[in-house]
């Protein structure tokens, strides 16, 4: 499959396209619309490789003492049209969006979840299976603030709530393991931060 992580999320900033001024969020109106059909509009890189984006829709559950440890996070998965796995939000990026955008459309289209598109977790390579394309990814963090009882793909897909470690055992391809371990990563920095000023107050 030949999967590694092809940049940081530094240089992918620098693109015109990841506007620092749009984060950390994008406000959109889809609760009414449908998926996108077709490859008319889709994007191609300079080595002709297909650019998809996706997220990892994440929230917190709420708990008696209201902690926001690790334990808690809970991660959105979803199943393959086909049925055979599950995986996170993903899906092409086309000329007319702006990445931001495209994560947005398709966590909502594949998910039915809206939020609040948050942290690049990096940028992969893979080849379709199906197909023998190469395909160029990039993740992000999506915080979900409403999850919709209507979405464009719900007769075609299942959605689960999993813990990062279900989540980690039923994804499909590795480099959404690698993607969920970033999300985990950065969401520990407050917290090790949090413990090293109580630390240092001591």
């Amino acid at each position: 499959m030949g999967l590694f992580l092809s940049k940081t999320c530094a240089d992918l900033l620098l693109h015109p396209v990841f506007s620092p001024k749009r984060f950390p969020f994008v406000s959109l109106q889809l609760e009414n619309s449908v998926s996108r059909t077709g490859r008319h509009s889709q994007r191609y890189d300079s080595k002709g490789y297909r650019q998809v984006v996706g997220c990892i829709p994440y929230r917190y559950r709420e708990t008696s003492c209201q902690s926001s440890s690790i334990e808690n996070l809970e991660v959105l998965v979803v199943s393959s049209q086909k049925g055979q796995g599950m995986m996170f939000p993903k899906g092409g990026w086309e000329t007319d969006e702006t990445v931001e955008d495209a994560a947005m459309r398709e966590t909502h289209e594949e998910a039915g979840v809206v939020g609040k598109v948050e942290n690049c977790l990096g940028n992969w390579q893979y080849k379709s299976k199906r197909q023998s394309i190469m395909h160029e990814v990039y993740m992000f963090s999506l915080l979900v603030n409403k999850q919709l009882d209507r979405w464009p793909e719900k007769n075609l897909r299942e959605r689960r709530w999993m813990t990062v470690a279900e989540a980690r055992e039923v994804c499909q391809h590795g480099w959404m393991k690698e993607a969920l371990d970033v999300l985990v990563g950065q969401q520990l920095q407050p917290q090790r931060k949090e413990e090293t000023e109580e630390k240092s107050r001591a």
